[in-house]
């Protein structure tokens, strides 16, 4: 498994500092029906050393940091790229290749 990055993501991530990505389940089971989806961060070194200590995340490393993985069991393509994606004001990351 490899891991890129998009140039507007690799240039938000030297212009802030922050070099992990995190990837972390999110579910919502309070309402009718269950939604699970994966959630992607860009994060400091010390809330990524606090993940894979404490909540046991698998670090991988790459060219550009860190990309850090939860301990479910994910599917992972032999590529998996990341991108930030904007909107007016509103910025996201986005990622294909994990599914859950």
């Amino acid at each position: 498994m490899r891991f890129e990055y998009g140039p507007e993501l690799l240039a938000y991530m030297e212009k802030t500092g922050k070099r992990n990505i995190s990837v972390e389940v999110a579910s919502a089971d309070h309402s009718d029906f269950d939604v699970t989806e994966l959630y992607y961060r860009v994060i400091d070194d010390k809330t990524a050393d606090f993940l894979v200590k404490n909540r046991r995340f698998r670090a991988v490393e790459t060219e550009a940091g860190r990309v850090l993985l939860p301990n479910y069991h994910l599917e992972y393509a032999p590529v998996v790229t990341f991108h930030r994606k904007k909107y007016w004001v509103f910025h996201r990351l986005t990622a294909e290749g994990i599914s859950l």
